[in-house]
C-alpha cells in the first residue's frame, strides 16, 4: 500500500512523515516533489496539498486531511466523487478555539480597547461594570469547536444559544436549528462568534442582511473560514454603529493583502488565521489510528458527507 503525503507546505520529514511511517508499518508513505512521478498512491495525507494532486495520482481511493477544514480539498480538480474524504475532528484545535473566542468576547464586553486608549493618555477612568445580561453569546456552528466554544462561555455566566443546521442539545446552551430559526437566534445575539464549516450553503453567511439582524452594539467574532464574511458589507455596519467591533481570523484572501482597508480600521482585530492549529502529535495520533482502521477495514470516524461539505 503506497501513501503520498501530499502537501505544498515546507513540513519537516522527521516531524511528520517519519511518525505516521512508524505508526503505519503496513504502508509506505512517500513526500510529494513537484517534480516526481507517481508513486501509484491508494492513499492521500493532505495538508494543502497541490493543485494536481489527482491528476498524477488517479488511483487515490481515500484523503485523509490533517485539519478540520475540508474546503480546499473539494476545490481540487479530479477528486473523484467516490473518494472518500476523511477530516482529523479535534487533535487539540477545539480548546484553542474556546480560548480564542472568550478572549474576544471578555475583550469586547470589558471595554479592554477602552483601557488600552485610556492608558496611552495616562487616564484612571474606571468603565461600567459588566452586565453579562446584556451581552448574549450566539455561536454559528455546534459541531466540536463550536460545542467547546458554547461550554466556555456558558461557563463564564453569559447567556449562550448555539445554532447548527440540525440543532444540538447542550446544558446551558440554548438551541436553534435550521434556516427557519436563523432569524430568531441573531435577533437574541449581541456577540456573534462563527465556528460553522464553509459549505454552499453557508458561503456569505455573514452578510449585510444577516448582520443586520443581530441586536444594535453587536460584535463579531468570526473563526471560521474566510468564505463566510462578505467582507464589503462589514464597515458600513460599523459606521453606522449597529456593529461596534469585529475580531477577524479569516479572510477573502490570505495573507490579507496591505492594502486591505481592514488593516487600518481600529474597529477591527485582525488575527493571522491562528484561532486553532492540528497538534502535531495529537493530529499523527489520530491519522494514523484512522489510517490503520481503513486498512483493517473497520469503520471511521470524521468522514465527510458530500452533501453537506463536513
Amino acid at each position: 500500500m503506497n501513501i503520498i503525503f501530499a502537501s505544498t507546505l515546507d513540513l519537516d520529514d522527521d516531524a511528520w512523515i517519519n511518525p505516521l511511517q512508524a505508526a503505519i508499518p503496513s504502508a509506505r508513505i512517500h513526500a510529494w516533489s513537484d517534480q516526481g512521478a507517481s508513486v501509484g498512491a491508494e492513499l492521500a495525507i493532505a495538508w494543502n496539498p497541490p493543485q494536481n494532486l489527482f491528476q498524477r495520482e488517479p488511483g487515490i481511493k481515500a484523503v485523509f486531511n490533517l485539519g478540520a477544514g475540508v474546503d480546499a480539498l473539494f476545490r481540487l480538480p479530479g477528486l473523484g466523487a467516490d473518494v472518500s474524504v476523511v477530516r482529523v475532528e479535534d487533535a487539540g484545535m477545539a480548546v484553542q478555539m474556546a480560548e480564542y473566542a472568550v478572549y474576544a468576547l471578555v475583550r469586547a464586553s470589558r471595554n479592554f480597547d477602552e483601557y488600552e486608549r485610556l492608558q496611552k493618555q495616562k487616564r484612571w477612568e474606571p468603565q461600567p461594570d459588566i452586565q453579562r445580561s446584556k451581552w448574549p453569546v450566539g455561536v454559528l456552528g455546534m459541531g466540536v469547536m463550536g460545542t467547546r466554544v458554547a461550554q466556555a462561555i456558558a461557563g463564564l455566566d453569559y447567556p449562550v444559544a448555539g445554532w447548527s443546521r440540525s440543532g444540538k442539545d447542550l446544558p446551558g446552551v440554548q438551541k436553534f436549528a435550521g434556516m427557519d430559526e436563523l432569524p430568531a437566534f441573531l435577533a437574541r445575539t449581541r456577540v456573534l462568534i462563527n465556528t460553522l464549516p464553509l459549505t454552499d450553503e453557508t458561503r456569505g453567511i455573514l452578510r449585510r442582511e444577516t448582520l443586520r439582524q443581530l441586536q444594535p452594539g453587536a460584535y463579531l467574532i468570526s473563526m471560521g473560514r474566510g468564505g463566510h464574511l462578505v467582507e464589503e458589507d462589514l464597515q458600513p455596519l460599523l459606521d453606522s454603529g449597529h456593529l461596534l467591533g469585529a475580531t477577524l481570523d479569516v479572510f477573502q484572501q490570505e495573507p490579507l493583502p496591505e492594502d486591505h482597508p481592514f488593516w487600518s480600521d481600529p474597529r477591527i482585530t485582525i488575527t493571522p488565521h491562528v484561532a486553532a492549529a492540528s497538534l502535531r502529535e495529537e493530529t499523527i495520533e489520530q491519522v494514523s489510528d484512522k489510517i490503520n482502521r481503513y486498512l483493517r477495514g473497520e469503520p471511521l470516524t470524521g468522514v465527510v458527507a458530500r452533501d453537506k461539505g463536513y
